[in-house]
Parts: structure tokens; C-alpha cells; sequence
């Protein structure tokens, strides 16, 4: 019998790939905790573009709830931390928490993610996060670099192949603001640029 593995998904394109090097040696469940995501829309985009993937590769698909007020508590103070800074820090370790208390819940052997398929992560990052969080709830993690092998090219070529939602940028309020700043200082004279975003934390 193969060991149940939970496999934390942030996205459609990051699960286009990653269940296929799993599927082999382990029972996988696919669990979608991204609280992290604004607006709301966003996040019922990409949890419908992961069930979509889960359900091509023949998965159960679990969606956690929404739960924005949790996550902002969880980077309160951060919103000026960089891209793979401490705000980011606090926010994977958020969403995968949530995902070893349910792992731990409902009797999985081990957790994965896919976040490390992605560029903008920074794998030893989450593999230290896992890791700790392994050793307090006695669950295995498995911890890969999931962008190996053009692990993320395959992924971006099969979620544009399935039609699935593919997003732009990393997820939060926070990296949406930035990337829309980028695009000001890019075409705009930043004298004369005017965002109008407000952001709390």
C-alpha cells in the first residue's frame, strides 16, 4: 500500500505537473489552502483551475476555506517585505501549517507542496518551513525542487494546453500592488504617476 501524501496546491499551472512525479509512489490527495489570495475571485479562479488538474490526473481535491482575516493577521507589520522576504516567511508557513493540521487530522503519512515549481520561490525557503513543521507534528514532508528538470516549463506548457485559469503574478495583495507599480515606473513618468492603492497591514 502506498503512504498517503497531502499535497499542499497553490494553483492550477503548479498542479498541471507536479502530481505525475508523486502519483508513482504515493496515494496523493490534492489540498488547495491559499488564503493568502486577493480578491476572493482570484482565489475561486485558481482553485477551480486546480481542480481541474487534480480531477485530469484522477485526485480527490479538497478545498480549505477562505480565510483572509487569519492571513493578514499572519504577516500584520510586513507589507513593505520584499518578494521572499519575512513577509513571504510567515505567509508559506501559514498555508502550510494549515495544510500538516489536516494532514495530521485525517491520518496522512506526509506533505508536499508545489510551490517550488514556481521561479518566484525560493525552494530553501520552503523546504526549511516544511521541515519545521514536520518536526511539530510528526508528519514526514517531502521536500523537492520541483522546478528540476524543466519542471516549470512543463507546467506552464500543460496548463495552457488544458485552458485553465494561469495567473500573472504571485498571489497576495501585497505582490499585486507591486506588479502594478512595476508597470507604472515602466510606461509612466514616475513624476507623474498616480496609484491609488491603499494597502493595510
Amino acid at each position: 500500500m502506498k503512504p498517503k501524501l497531502l499535497l499542499h496546491a497553490c494553483c492550477g499551472v503548479c498542479s498541471a505537473y507536479v502530481p505525475e512525479r508523486l502519483v508513482p509512489d504515493f496515494d496523493v490527495t490534492v489540498y488547495y489552502e491559499n488564503s493568502n489570495l486577493y480578491p476572493s475571485e482570484e482565489f475561486d479562479k485558481r482553485c477551480q483551475a486546480a481542480k481541474t488538474m487534480a480531477a485530469s490526473f484522477g485526485l480527490p481535491f479538497i478545498q480549505a476555506p477562505y480565510d483572509s482575516p487569519a492571513w493578514f493577521r499572519s504577516v500584520r507589520g510586513l507589507a513593505l517585505s520584499p518578494e521572499r522576504g519575512p513577509r513571504c516567511e510567515k505567509c508559506i508557513s501559514h498555508r502550510l501549517a494549515k495544510t500538516f493540521e489536516y494532514a495530521k487530522e485525517k491520518r496522512f503519512d506526509c506533505v508536499a507542496t508545489t510551490l517550488s515549481v514556481s521561479r518566484r520561490k525560493n525552494v530553501e525557503q520552503i523546504n526549511r518551513i516544511g521541515c519545521a513543521l514536520s518536526d511539530i507534528f510528526g508528519l514526514e514532508f517531502l521536500g523537492r525542487d520541483w522546478k528540476k528538470d524543466n519542471g516549470e516549463t512543463l507546467s506552464q506548457t500543460r496548463a495552457k494546453n488544458a485552458g485553465i485559469y494561469r495567473q500573472n503574478y504571485c498571489g497576495c495583495v501585497y505582490s499585486l500592488v507591486a506588479g502594478q507599480q512595476s508597470k507604472v515606473q515602466t510606461h509612466t513618468d514616475p513624476s507623474t504617476a498616480d496609484l491609488r492603492l491603499t494597502i493595510s497591514g
